[in-house]
């Protein structure tokens, strides 16, 4: 039996932007292109396109350079993937023809609102992780070098709890390092 859906909102959301999307576009350019017409409308869609492309190859080339440096030092790259997704995000935002999405398209983009961006991704990501029930004090724990002990690795087995005779049993046995 299938385990029950705790959170199904997701998809149906998805859904329902994926038909309410194109038709809000739609609207929107009709309404632009009846107040200035459909030329201005148009070139003004070209060169958004065309600005979205530039400010793609500019910030995704950072991006790149910034996750090549972080992977350089040994770090976790998770702000600098999030940046490279978000920056791939935009620019095909922006290059969809349409003003809403490019509203989307130059916040994911730009560099002085793409930390806005970052941040509800994190927040989003943070509360996905934590209904799937994964430990994030741990996994931080694996992933910064702060948070690690230098020391040695010593070898052990795990025995038998032996029964109690009403005293407790040590806490640490052998050697500690």
């Amino acid at each position: 039996m299938a385990a029950p859906r705790r959170n199904g909102w997701a998809m149906p959301l998805f859904m329902a932007l994926l038909v309410a999307v194109p038709i809000i576009e739609v609207w929107i350019l009709l309404r632009v292109g009846h107040a200035i017409g459909g030329l201005p409308t148009v070139a003004i869609l070209v060169a958004e396109a065309a600005v979205g492309a530039w400010l793609m190859k500019r910030e995704g080339s950072r991006a790149w350079q910034a996750l090549r440096a972080t992977l350089g030092t040994g770090r976790m790259p998770a702000t600098e993937l999030t940046d490279a997704a978000l920056v791939l995000v935009g620019g095909v935002l922006l290059m969809l023809p349409g003003f809403l999405t490019d509203v989307f398209g130059f916040v994911f983009l730009l560099p002085f609102t793409r930390p806005l961006a970052r941040r509800l991704v994190e927040v989003f990501a943070a509360r996905q992780v934590q209904r799937a029930g994964v430990d994030m004090d741990l996994m931080r724990a694996r992933t910064r070098p702060d948070m690690t002990i230098d020391g040695e690795v010593v070898q052990g087995e795990t025995v038998p709890e032996p029964p109690s005779d009403g005293q407790d049993p040590p806490a640490i046995t052998g050697r500690v390092l």
